[in-house]
This record gives structure tokens, C-alpha cells and sequence, in this order.
């Protein structure tokens, strides 16, 4: 009995059930009745549009914070002081603020004065902006792993900065790299729920105008959670495996 359960995909299978079982029993006996009909056949369309949205307002986020991050990490390695003091001030001042605000300062604030009137586009620029110091973290805990012993037997053998990264920097960083940048994914995807503030049509906000249209908000906010749970769990689960496939 005990082999039959420390079998790792028989006992994933049972938690799994447990807790589906589990959450059910407290919707039904929190709520007198729940209807999903009109999620699902009327606004189906419209869910699946604002599922589609979050993933690809995310990839975005997390493609160009990961390069704006690692810009910032390199502009913090340099010997240019004033660099150096913008790049720490600027991630300060990213630290100590929310990220609704970021959003909203990007929408109502920074774009009207670059006259830029697209808000979607601003909304996901305050997204990038705020996870990018985050992500030049990420790049100076990973490249850390890197010995000074590394970089000296890298000059004493003449590499160039090509070689540098190609065959013994990233190989090394990426590793290091894949957990906490799937933390910071799944930061950006829950984060993306405050575009709903502009008007963007991602999940939460499609969630939220069904509500409005069908007074349903229990089951929009239950819907919603295992919507964000369809993206965010299989994605720990691929770092998880990224990680030990790294490690060998």
C-alpha cells in the first residue's frame, strides 16, 4: 500500500482529485447554486480571447523585460559611475512602486508627454519597465555562479566575448537563470490582470464584464482562478523540469 502511493504520478493523480474535490465541495456548500452556463456557451468566445491575451501580453512583458534587465545588468558592471548611480536609482524607484501604479503613471503621464495615445502598448510598457530591474537581479544572481578562476583561465586562453558567453558563460547561467526567470513569469502573467484598468481585453478584465452583464461574480471569480491555475501551474512544473535537466 504504501509503494502504491509513493508512486509519483499515482499520488500527484490523487492530490490533484483531492483538492478539485475539495474546492468543489466548498463552492457548493458556500453557494447556494453555481452556474457556469453563461461563461461558457455565451461568453466562451470572449474567455478564450482574454485567456489568448494574458499569455501573449505576458510572453511580450517577459521578452523585452528580460532584455531591458539584462541591459541593466550590463550597465552595472561598468566602470561608469554615473551609469552605475542611474541604473541603482532607477531600480529603486521601481522597488517602491506598484506596479498599478507604473501602469497608470505609463498611461496618463508618460505618454501624453511623449505624445503617445496607445494605451495597450503604454500598459505593457509599464509592465516591462517595472520587471526589468527584477530581471537584471535574476542575471546577477545567476552570473555569480561564474568564478573569477572561470573569466581568468577565459583570458588566459583568449576568448572573445562570443566565445565568452557561447560555450562557458550561458551554459553555466542558464541554470541558474530558469527558476527565478519562471518566478518572474508568473509575476508578469498575475500582474498583467491590472491592464484591465485601461480597458485592455485580457482575462480579468473579460471576467469582469460577464460579471456585469450576468451578476454571476462568484463563479466569474472561481472561473477566473482556475484559468490563472491552467497557466501558472504548468508553467512551475516546466521550470521544475528545466531545473533538473539542467542540473544532470
Amino acid at each position: 500500500m504504501i509503494k502504491f502511493f509513493n508512486n509519483k504520478v499515482i499520488s500527484l493523480f490523487i492530490s490533484v482529485l483531492f483538492v478539485v474535490v475539495l474546492f468543489l465541495y466548498l463552492g457548493f456548500a458556500s453557494v447556494d447554486s453555481l452556474n457556469f452556463g453563461p461563461y461558457l456557451s455565451d461568453f466562451g468566445g470572449l474567455l478564450w480571447r482574454g485567456f489568448l491575451n494574458t499569455i501573449l501580453v505576458s510572453m511580450i512583458a517577459l521578452f523585452f523585460s528580460l532584455v531591458i534587465g539584462f541591459l541593466l545588468y550590463q550597465i552595472s558592471q561598468t566602470k561608469v559611475q554615473i551609469a552605475k548611480d542611474l541604473v541603482f536609482l532607477f531600480s529603486e524607484i521601481v522597488y517602491g512602486t506598484p506596479l498599478l501604479v507604473m501602469i497608470v503613471l505609463m498611461v496618463f503621464f508618460i505618454g501624453p508627454a511623449l505624445s503617445i495615445e496607445d494605451w495597450p502598448t503604454l500598459g505593457i510598457a509599464g509592465i516591462i519597465l517595472y520587471m526589468a530591474p527584477y530581471m537584471k537581479n535574476v542575471f546577477v544572481s545567476s552570473f555569480s555562479t561564474i568564478s573569477k578562476d572561470q573569466y581568468m583561465a577565459m583570458d588566459l586562453f583568449g576568448f572573445n566575448s562570443f566565445q565568452r558567453y557561447r560555450y562557458l558563460i550561458f551554459p553555466q547561467v542558464i541554470r541558474a537563470l530558469m527558476p527565478p526567470l519562471m518566478n518572474n513569469f508568473s509575476l508578469i502573467i498575475k500582474g498583467s490582470a491590472l491592464l484591465s484598468i485601461i480597458g485592455y481585453s485580457e482575462l480579468f478584465s473579460i471576467v469582469s464584464v460577464v460579471q456585469s452583464r450576468t451578476f454571476l461574480f462568484v463563479e466569474g471569480y472561481l472561473l477566473l482562478w482556475a484559468l490563472y491555475l491552467c497557466i501558472t501551474i504548468p508553467l512551475s512544473q516546466f521550470s521544475s523540469w528545466l531545473e533538473r535537466k539542467f542540473r544532470t
